[in-house]
């Protein structure tokens, strides 16, 4: 169930709270994807957002999360594979598909020479649906100046006014390149609770890529993982802190066997510290000489990445 924070008078559409239905409404759907650049391929890409939830994509550099995000937008061309938004073909429904789209790229890239009303004045005739008094609205939420060059706005100014534009045509879907990254604490907050007032609606959905793996687990439903240009899961977020935790104890533990039930593993003059995605099958193994502790997003990320990582 949704959590009943009162949500921003900007958004125009009455909240109701409600138990998610059993059958589930898809907002995007990926089979299958394959890109190849040559010296990277992003290869068998497959998940699927929900309607109404959030989902972050993570994965270290070049781990093929923007190509993911351009694919989606239609601005980079698949090769293999199949992208469905709201239903219908991202190709064949372009437009239509991107009327109930908000994109924000991860540096906003605007004319820098206009101020934020000139800029609003040029991309509002794009869409049948802008609404000027939700436009107003973001724009007093996040404390925005109307008249003030966009050349001159902190990279955090510029996010939200991206996030102002984005959001004004009644998008139903939110996609994000690495929204967060580079925003000081402060600013980051104001971000993740829009996120949070934006999810009181049912029917929308966000995606968003970050490597700030706090941000994702404090506001996402569901995480996918991608490294070197696969999948390594999708799940919900509470699937993901099920499966995988950290397993702590002495080197003398530690042989070729007790690896082996380890996605990776680093050992010190104290002992050792490990991941599995198998508690069970670790407890199995170390018993109760080890310590089992919950696993970060950012525990996860850096023993899968590891180059001697062995598979449970």
């Amino acid at each position: 169930m949704k959590s009943s924070m009162k949500c921003c008078p900007f958004f125009m559409t009455a909240v109701k709270i409600k138990v998610k239905e059993t059958s589930m409404i898809n907002t995007l759907e990926i089979s299958n994807l394959a890109k190849d650049y040559g010296d990277f391929r992003l290869e068998d890409v497959s998940f699927n957002l929900p309607q109404g939830y959030i989902m972050g994509l993570i994965g270290p550099n070049g781990a093929g999360k923007t190509t993911i995000i351009k694919i989606i937008m239609n601005l980079v061309m698949k090769q293999q594979g199949q992208v469905k938004l709201f239903g219908k073909d991202h190709q064949e429904y372009e437009v239509a598909v991107k009327k109930r789209i908000g994109f924000v790229y991860d540096t906003p890239n605007y004319y820098q020479h206009l101020n934020l009303r000139q800029l609003k004045n040029v991309v509002a005739p794009f869409y049948e649906n802008w609404d000027e008094a939700v436009f107003n609205g973001l724009v007093n939420h996040f404390n925005l100046p109307l008249k003030k060059t966009l050349k001159k706005f902190s990279k955090g100014m510029a996010m939200k006014a991206s996030i102002a534009i984005a959001m004004s045509h009644h998008a139903d879907f939110l996609i994000m390149d690495e929204p967060t990254s580079g925003l000081d604490p402060v600013i980051r907050r104001e971000v993740l609770d829009f996120f949070r007032e934006f999810m009181q609606h049912e029917d929308k959905s966000i995606l968003f890529s970050s490597h700030i793996t706090t941000d994702i687990e404090q506001v996402a439903d569901y995480i996918t993982y991608v490294q070197d240009g696969r999948v390594i899961f999708s799940k919900t977020k509470d699937e993901v802190f099920e499966d995988y935790a950290l397993v702590k104890g002495g080197n003398d533990l530690l042989d070729e066997d007790t690896k082996s039930a380890l996605l990776g593993v680093r050992s010190g003059a104290y002992g050792f510290e490990g991941l599995t995605h198998n508690v069970k099958g670790a407890r199995a193994v170390f018993g109760d000489s080890a310590i089992y502790d919950p696993a970060s997003l950012e525990d996860i990320m850096f023993f899968t990445g590891m180059k001697t990582r062995k598979v449970l």
